[in-house]
């Protein structure tokens, strides 16, 4: 079959021709023009966006007749042999079906022989992460220390899953997604090269299926060519596409802002009878939402959305319904149910309840204002208590209580005429304070004295009882003046 697909007929030859990709273009012919090729690269991004065609080219560059050029020829013997994928110096492996180690252990073993026709051996391996652990270590040593005008080209999509050890000893170069307005021109200069009648929003929804990658967008392309023929039709792309009818987008938008939950089951009715999965629906009811918000906030949308002045004035009036604030609100609320929805067992009925708990959410009251209604309340609570208290009777003031007679101490009296049966104070007294309750459970005790019968006498004695209670103490301890008798004191020197 002579037919080739637009993916592989019209697939980069030379740095110049590749879309995208810039700053890994330019550092690579840098290299080549300088002489400064490295022994091993690792090229990693996401599906189609260039990784094993710059492969291709620096496999050219590196062998093409001119010398090491960063501009291939693409005439010559070598250059058509790798063009064609039957140049014997330049292997291509994939490793999703090389993984074991003995494949690696065969690739080793021929990377032993000099090149046979092109100038440098290039191995290009595709999918390197799909190579087992021991895999990995058997091309250690072989990665480190080449053979003479070898390079290695590693490519993979999950750069993440390639080991340490390998990286470290490789250029790592990574591959962005080629932008929208790229793709879209590209797509552009295929269709007029082809004849294809195509409209520009027609390119732009094959662009957006594409997310990115160039490959995928020609291969969306080359379908459509073969559904619809060289008149493409927005119609035949959408069925093609599965892209959801914008109308329902808009209709479903339209019933949230406006606070119609009673229209969410009939949107819903609607959906499942045009065959469209739910998930997937909700998939771009966020991207509708995110268009309508950007729309909102920003004053030259036209700059950001691929879209059409009729779908950007469409989105404009749909946006004025709500603002920003509330349109993010939306927004947020969709993207936190998308999982809750992917794991449903009943997607439909999560769906309606999604959505008429959007329709309601304009009706809550934003926390500020809350709190400002509080505020409000406790000042009108305050009001009305300080209005109560002014009217209320004032109290007649208490009468004052009369204040307690000064205790005095009382002076020591003289004591009576000593008589040999009533002994006097003892001439020196321990006296400390103690608390009421200690100095109550302690008034019968006995003070401690060599002569009991002594002390007795003087705790006995009311004016040491009355001096005992005015001053809350306790005597510890009775003794007489040295060279003195007790029955010769006075009570005048327990206040010394």
């Amino acid at each position: 079959m002579s037919y080739l697909v637009y993916a592989r007929k019209y697939r980069p030859k030379s740095f110049e021709e590749l879309i995208g990709q810039k700053g890994v273009k330019q550092t690579l012919q840098n290299a080549i023009r300088n002489q400064r090729v490295a022994q091993a690269y690792i090229f990693s991004g996401t599906r189609g966006v260039g990784k094993t065609t710059v492969a291709r080219i620096l496999a050219k560059a590196l062998n093409c007749k001119e010398g090491p050029t960063p501009t291939p020829c693409n005439v010559c013997e070598l250059c058509t042999e790798i063009n064609e994928d039957r140049s014997v110096d330049v292997i291509e492996i994939d490793g999703a079906s090389n993984t074991s180690v003995d494949d690696v252990r065969s690739l080793r073993e021929g990377v032993q022989y000099k090149p046979i026709h092109c100038r440098t051996k290039v191995i290009i391996i595709d999918e390197i992460h799909m190579l087992s652990k021991s895999a990995f270590n058997a091309l250690l040593k072989t990665l480190e220390e080449p053979p003479p005008n070898t390079v290695f080209i590693f490519a993979t999509t999950e750069f993440h899953k390639v080991p340490a050890t390998i990286v470290s000893r490789c250029q790592h170069f990574e591959f962005k997604r080629i932008s929208h307005t790229e793709i879209f021109e590209h797509l552009g200069r295929i269709a007029g090269k082809e004849g294809i009648t195509i409209s520009d929003p027609g390119l732009n929804l094959i662009t957006d299926a594409a997310e990115g990658s160039l490959r995928d967008a020609q291969s969306l392309l080359d379908q459509a060519v073969a559904f619809s023929g060289e008149q493409v039709k927005d119609e035949d792309l959408k069925e093609i596409l599965g892209t959801i009818n914008q109308d329902l987008m808009f209709q479903c938008s339209s019933a949230i802002l406006e606070e119609q939950p009673d229209r969410i089951f009939t949107q819903v009715e609607k959906i499942i009878d045009s065959g469209y999965d739910l998930r997937r629906f909700h998939e771009e009811l966020i991207r509708h939402f995110r268009n309508l918000l950007l729309v909102r906030s920003v004053k030259k949308p036209e700059e950001l959305l691929p879209h059409t002045a009729d779908d950007i004035q469409r989105l404009r009036e749909e946006a004025s319904k709500a603002g920003a604030e509330d349109l993010l609100r939306y927004l947020l609320s969709l993207q936190q149910g998308e999982q809750g929805l992917k794991f449903s067992s009943h997607p439909r009925i999560y769906l309606e309840a999604m959505l008429i708990k959007l329709c309601h959410y304009r009706k809550l009251t934003p926390l500020k204002d809350l709190l400002k209604q509080v505020q409000e309340l406790g000042g009108q609570a305050s009001g009305i208590q300080e209005r109560e208290t002014r009217m209320q009777p004032k109290p007649r003031p208490a009468e004052p209580e009369p204040k307690p007679a000064p205790q005095t101490v009382p002076k020591a009296a003289t004591a009576p005429e000593p008589s040999p049966h009533s002994p006097l104070p003892p001439s020196k007294a321990e006296i400390r304070p103690v608390p009421e309750k200690e100095a109550q459970s302690n008034e019968s005790r006995p003070a401690e004295s060599g002569n009991s019968t002594e002390a007795d006498a003087v705790l006995r004695d009311p004016a040491v009882m009355n001096f005992m209670q005015t001053f809350k103490a306790q005597i510890l301890s009775v003794e007489p003046k040295k060279g003195e008798k007790i029955a010769t004191r006075k009570i005048e020197d327990l206040m010394d």
